[in-house]
Parts: structure tokens; sequence; C-alpha cells
């Protein structure tokens, strides 16, 4: 009996425990569900922006590639390479203490919305950054000096404290420096800017989109600028063509997946299309080189050359330069060939003359009395340049074009349209002098003619300047379209800046020549003008374009000598001149159509004498860069010409000759030369010393190889082609397991 109440007694002791175990598991549930129902309510908003700023992102932009701008030849022009602005947040990390501002009987009272625990874990978190920040400076200064240049260890060591102490949010971390991607890098593997959650390492990136030009300010303006902050367009091909260089952009989100952050795309980026241009390189330089030269000697204000291909009206080259007022240096500042508004001079007497004889009223025998170089037109003087020496008395109307004369052009034009002025004013916009090009660029400017339906600008004396120049306003993108016309029959073509578009080298899409006139007067009309035009360069005694003219081939065009007014009019302010030449070669079958214009104060300067002896050097300079072959050395149809080789593997080009069936002496020991029936032709170089590094210039990659490693040296190459340089100059003593890397291009 007793050990059956022993027994009872120890199960009432255990009833009596049972609350004491399932209170406190109850009281823990209802913790718990009462978190769980403040999560969701009252503190639903916060964990929401937690989660979509650390774990979760929707539709996150992904920016794609933008587009190369390449060369006629396949040149990179401009490409995009990133770039970065970094800033640092000595607060990363850091919860902010809310506050409110409230309006109390007119006052502004700010309330806490934080408790005193609230601001002890702050401070403590600011204690730990701080110490964070303090351990690690050293050597984060040590390591900005390396890779940001700007200052020294010491300088960034104080700048870093400044901007502690300062609790800086947006801190420039090196000032005034953009980071490439390289050191972009460098600077992710510092102290502190390694922790990749960027809420706590306080790095604020900020990528740009740099574009880089591999020939610096080659066609600057041509090609256009960025705003590499907002990785938009701003001038030039770049705004022009920029919905197809941006591409499109890709769209991503993030989620949260097994404690990784994982980037789901839901649209992949378009990389923008490549825009192939009709610059070349070299006839750019060319260009350039003679432009700058002349301004130079002038010390002129600026200077533009526009060089065109005549039957595609593709733009070879366009050049601006001015000069910095500062530096006194020549610069591509402004595109003054397509924006700037220019009174053209007497290379508009040839749209004059045109319109006269097209529509009949004049004939090339006719003449005029042009005096003693002083006329009094309409109760204004008017003077030829050669005034002064007794002037050019009687002329013919081809005479009047080649020897310049403003008397003789005005004369026959006003004699003729001075009652009918409105049939002149429509015949210039039907030869196609006043047209509007539309071409895509901002700020491109139109011809400005005016008529007699302008009050305030005409008179009677309108017409007469009008006719040599004067009163009309012509880019010069617009004067050598016209003057591209006559040396291509007749045919006005538009400027083509860009031949098309590529995608990985392929090209998508070719833009076709647009023609803006089929003819822009009648064939006798353009015959009598092209002889006109020849005249001028080519007539011994009175071309005032001779200088423009070259031994080895035909010119024909007009000179331009404009006075332009600076402040205060003709007869009161300062005049510069705006000296120009427009024309094109070889006159017999024209392939380019160039204009020289130069504006400068200096005195006596006439566009035969500056602007034509520029034509004539970028004129003979590009046309050598077609002359391959000394025409002396032309032979019959069945001639076979042995192209050289450099002094490769000599074995290899014996086998090749044999195979061929030429003929050939030398080669085995490394130099020789080729014969084909009666001809001889040197197909290697002269031997070489082989002690020391060969020139590989110009080699294929199999012959560079050979050359290399037949000297008891090793080669590296990169790219495909030719080899363009190595990496130890031509000429060096030979090191036996010497690595030479060979650049192919």
């Amino acid at each position: 009996m007793a050990k059956k109440e022993k027994k009872n007694s120890k199960k009432t002791i255990s009833s009596g425990k049972f609350p004491l175990v399932i209170i406190p598991i109850v009281l823990v549930c209802i913790g718990i569900m009462y978190k769980m129902l403040i999560t969701m309510t009252v503190e639903r908003e916060k964990w929401e922006d937690l989660r979509k700023e650390n774990f979760e992102k929707d539709s996150v932009e992904l920016k794609p590639n933008r587009g190369n701008i390449l060369s006629a030849e396949g040149e990179l022009l401009a490409s995009s390479l990133p770039n970065y602005k970094v800033r640092f947040d000595f607060l990363a990390g850091i919860p902010v203490l809310k506050t409110k501002r409230d309006t109390v009987n007119g006052q502004v009272v700010v309330r806490n919305l934080y408790t005193a625990k609230d601001s002890i874990a702050r401070d403590s978190l600011l204690r730990e950054r701080d110490s964070l920040i303090i351990r690690n400076l050293p050597a984060i200064s040590g390591g900005l000096a390396r890779i940001c240049p700007a200052l020294d260890s010491a300088g960034y060591y104080a700048h870093m404290k400044e901007g502690l102490e300062k609790r800086a949010r947006y801190f420039d971390i090196c000032p005034g420096y953009i980071l490439n991607y390289i050191q972009y890098n460098q600077l992710r593997e510092l102290p502190v800017f390694d922790i990749r959650h960027k809420y706590k390492s306080g790095l604020i990136v900020e990528e740009r989109n740099n574009r880089k030009k591999p020939f610096g300010s080659l066609a600057r303006r041509t090609l256009g600028e960025m705003f590499g902050a907002k990785d938009s367009a701003r001038s030039g091909l770049e705004l022009a063509y920029d919905t197809l260089l941006r591409g499109e952009s890709g769209i991503m989100h993030q989620r949260r997946i097994r404690s990784k952050n994982v980037d789901i795309v839901d649209k992949e980026p378009v990389d923008g299309y490549d825009l192939v241009s009709t610059i070349n390189v070299s006839m750019q330089d060319i260009c350039e080189t003679a432009l700058r030269e002349k301004l130079i000697e002038v010390n002129a204000e600026f200077g533009v050359v526009v060089l065109m291909e005549t039957k595609t009206g593709d733009v070879k080259a366009i050049v601006n330069l001015a000069r910095d007022s500062v530096s006194g240096k020549y610069y591509e500042m402004r595109n003054y060939a397509l924006a700037a508004l220019m009174e053209p001079g007497s290379t508009f007497k040839t749209a004059s003359i045109m319109v006269a004889l097209d529509d009949g009223e004049i004939k090339l025998s006719d003449k005029v009395d042009t005096g003693s170089g002083i006329y009094n037109m309409h109760g204004a003087r008017m003077k030829d340049a050669n005034w002064s020496r007794g002037g050019c008395g009687v002329l013919d109307v081809t005479l009047a074009v080649v020897r310049s004369s403003n008397i003789g052009v005005s004369r026959f034009i006003d004699m003729h349209y001075h009652d009918k002025p409105e049939k002149f004013i429509e015949g210039l916009k039907r030869v196609g002098i006043g047209t509007p090009l539309g071409l895509p660029f901002y700020g491109m400017a139109d011809p400005r003619i005016f008529g007699p339906e302008n009050k305030s600008y005409w008179s009677e004396v309108a017409l007469p300047w009008m006719s040599i120049g004067y009163g009309t306003q012509i880019p010069p993108i617009s004067t050598v379209t016209f003057y591209n016309a006559i040396a291509n029959g007749g045919r006005m073509v538009r400027p083509r800046f860009v031949k098309g578009i590529s995608k990985n080298g392929e090209m998508i899409e070719e833009f076709p020549v647009e023609v803006i006139k089929e003819h822009i007067c009648k064939p006798q009309t353009l015959k009598d003008i092209q002889g006109i035009l020849w005249q001028v360069v080519n007539n011994k005694n009175y071309g005032t374009g001779k200088r423009a003219g070259s031994k080895h081939f035909s010119v024909s065009g007009k000179t331009g000598t404009a006075q332009v007014a600076i402040g205060g009019g003709y007869h009161n302010g300062r005049t510069e001149h705006l000296v120009s030449f427009c024309g094109y070669y070889p006159s017999e079958n024209p392939q380019y159509t160039c204009i020289v214009a130069i504006r400068t104060a200096a005195g006596g300067v006439g566009g035969g004498g500056t602007a034509g002896p520029v034509f004539a050097k970028i004129a003979e300079r590009v046309y050598s860069k077609n002359v391959t072959t000394d025409i002396r050395r032309a032979s019959d149809s069945l001639s076979v010409f042995v192209p050289s080789v450099k002094a490769g593997d000599m074995k290899a080009a014996a086998s090749l000759l044999k195979r061929l069936h030429i003929p050939y002496t030398g080669g085995a020991e490394g130099w020789g030369h080729a014969t084909h029936d009666d001809q001889q032709v040197s197909f290697t170089t002269q031997p070489t010393d082989t002690a020391l590094v060969p020139d590989m210039s110009g080699m294929g990659a199999r012959d560079a190889v050979f050359a290399i490693e037949s000297r008891g040296m090793r080669a590296r190459v990169h790219g495909m082609g030719r080899v363009k340089s190595q990496s130890v100059p031509p000429g060096s003593k030979i090191k036996k397991g010497q690595v030479i890397t060979l650049e192919m291009n």
C-alpha cells in the first residue's frame, strides 16, 4: 500500500510542474507572433526598403557599349572606354537618427524619432567605423599616391583625415582625378575599399563613358564630343548618329537566392553600331599639316580645309584650326567648315558668270571696259585689285574671271540683271550655290542669299556687290559642294561623311551617294565654266591661281579674297581678309575637290598667294598617295612584276619562285634577286649582320619569326598581318634566348 501511494505522489508532483514548462513556451510563442505582427504592419515599410536595398533590385538598366567611329580604311577614330569618378562616404553603414520638424505656435520644433538606445548604438558603430579607417589610413594613403599621383602619401593622409573629421558623405578621394579601368581595380584592392558591399565600404563610384580618340585632335570637331558624366553626345558625328552609336539598354533584376545575390537578365543590352566614316586618316593629316604651317606663317585667326572625293561627295578630310588667344597655338575649336557663314569673295564670281551664261544673257566673247581699275557703280566706288597699276582695261568674260576683276564681273551682271534681280537670285538657286545641303550636323548653317524682297538689305548697289561675293553668306562646305558639281560633270552630290554602319567588322548598311541636282546648268555652260577655271590656274600671263597649280597634273579652280569688317564697318572699323582657293584636280578627270579658306589680318594677302600654295601642297601629297609604280617601268600587258620580299626565310621564297617558274639568282644565302624575261627585279634586302637584331617591319609573321629564331632569339606575335613594330629596336646587339614581341597591323 505504501508503495502505491508513493507512486501516485510522484505523478502529482509532475503534474504540478507542467505549468512551469508550458507557460514560458506559450509566452515565447506569443512574443514571436507579436514580433511577426509588428514586422508585417508597423515595420513593414522599413523591412521592405531593406529588402529592396540589399537583396532585390528591379528594372536595373544594363548599359550597352557605344559603337566606334572608324575611318574609311577601318582605322579607329573614336572608341569608348570606361573611366571612374570615385568618392567616399565616411558614414557608410551608420544608421541615420531620424527627426521630424513640426511647427508649434508658429515656431519650428525638431522632434527626435529615436531613443537613447538608438543613439548609443549609433555612437558605438561610429567608433568602430572611425577605428577601421584610422587603422588603415597609412595603407590607403600610400596606395592612393601610387594609383593617382595627384598627391604624395602624406598629402593623401591629410586629405583623408580631413574628410574623416568632417564626416563627409560625398568626399572626393582623388581631387580632380578620373580613374581608368586599371586604376579603378587597383583602388578596389586597398583596405576598406576592398569591402565588396558598397553600403559598408563607403566607396561611391560614378562610371563614365570616356571617348578615346587614338589620333588625338584629328578631325575633332567633325567626329564630335561627348558629355562624359552624362554619357550623351554633344556635337559632330557623335550627335548626328547618336541613336545608331548608342545602342539599346537592357534590363535586369536581382534576387536573393540561397544567401546569394543573383542577377537575372530580363533583356540583354544591344551594343551600338560602328560608324564607318569617309575620313581618310593620312589625307586628314596631310591637310591639317599643310594648313597649320600656313596659319603660323601668316599669323592667321583661323583656317579651313575640306577635301572631297569628286564622284561620291565623300569628305576625305575636314580641318578647322583656330588660334587660341592664350597660348597662340592652333586647335580645332569650332566647325567653321559647316557652321560659319562667310562672305565667299571672288569664288562666288564663278556662280555669277554661270548664271548669266546659262540664261543666255552673255557669251564668252562679250567684252566690258573696266577702265583704270576704279569704277563708279551707282554712286559707290568699286576697285579692282590692280587699280594702283592702272587696272585691266577691256576684258572679255573669260579674262574677267581669270583676272578676278570685280568691275568686269559686276558690270556684266548689272548690265543684264539690274532691272530683273529676281531672275539672277533664282539662277543662283538653280545652279546650286544657294541650295541648303540638309546635312545632319547640329548647328549646320545654310547659305544666305538675300533678294529684293529684303527691303532692309536691298539697294541699287546690292546686285553688283553680290555678284562678286559681298552681301552673301556661304559656309565653306556649300562652296566646295558647288565646285565639286562643276568637276563632276554638272552632277551635284550631297557631301557624305558616313559610308555606312557595321557590326562586328561586317558592313550592315551602306549609305548611298545622294544626288541633289543631276545638272546644275546646261552642258555648254558647264564646258565654258570648266575652261575658265582651267585658265585661272594655267594662264601664265593673267591666272590669279597659278600658285595652286602643279607640274605633275592639271588643276582648275578659282581664288577668292574678301574684306571682313571687325567693328565699325568697312570704313571706320578694322578689316581682316578671308582668302580662299577652291578647285579640283586632275582637270581632265577630276578625283578630288578641295577648298582652302584662311582668315588673317595680314596685309598684302590674296587667295592665290596665300590659300593657293596650301591647295597645291595638299593636292600633290594626296595625288602621290595613289602613285604606286614609276611610270617609266611601264611595259606591255604581258609583263610580270615581281613584288618586293623582305629577307626572311629565303629558302621558302626560292621554293615559291620555282613553283611559279620565275628564274632567280641568290636567295639561299638570305639575299639575291629574281628575274623575269629581260627584266630584273630585286626581291630581297641587302645582307644583314647576324649579330644584330634585324628590321622586321613589313614582314609577314612566318618570315619575321624565322628571322628571329634563326638568330637564337624567341618570337612572340600579337595580331595578324604584317609587322608594324617590334619590342627590340633594329640594330641592337642580339642576346641569345631574348624574347622579341612583334605587333602586327
